[in-house]
């Protein structure tokens, strides 16, 4: 029996987790998401501290968010950039909780700061610039 020649197909990717999941990174950054959706837990869990506390300051539970960080016993920094959370768009907020949101959007792209124009909020640079952060976008073909 001759021998067959054998092909070495190298691709260069790197998996990443995320959410609990694996993600397929591919060599120029892009990501290769599953079709299905998935809920990150972490930022639903972010957004519901978020609308609590917001809700907290708003009945006068609290006063500021230092009194906030002391009764969550966290970095008063942290409760502040939590609680910029409640300025992004219903349709962005909606898709998170849905599970709909784009692969690139993480809860450490979410903290950082981000225009608070919910129109301009579109035009976020970096990850999120490729996607609009309404509902039809982040739907799956």
């Amino acid at each position: 029996m001759e021998a067959v020649p054998t092909l070495t197909v190298r691709v260069p990717f790197v998996i990443r987790r995320r959410g609990g999941r694996k993600l397929v990174i591919a060599p120029d950054g892009t990501v290769a998401a599953p079709c299905r959706h998935h809920v990150d837990n972490a930022m639903v869990k972010a957004l519901a501290r978020a609308f609590r506390w917001r809700e907290m300051l708003e009945n006068g539970a609290y006063a500021t968010v230092g009194e906030i960080a002391a009764a969550e016993k966290i970095n008063p920094s942290y409760v502040s950039r939590v609680l910029r959370l409640t300025l992004l768009a219903p349709e962005t907020v909606e898709s998170i909780l849905d599970g709909l949101q784009p692969a690139e959007m993480t809860l450490a792209v979410l903290m950082e700061p981000f225009p608070i124009p919910w129109r301009e909020q579109e035009l976020i640079a970096g990850p999120l610039s490729r996607h609009s952060f309404s509902r039809s976008a982040l739907v799956d073909p």
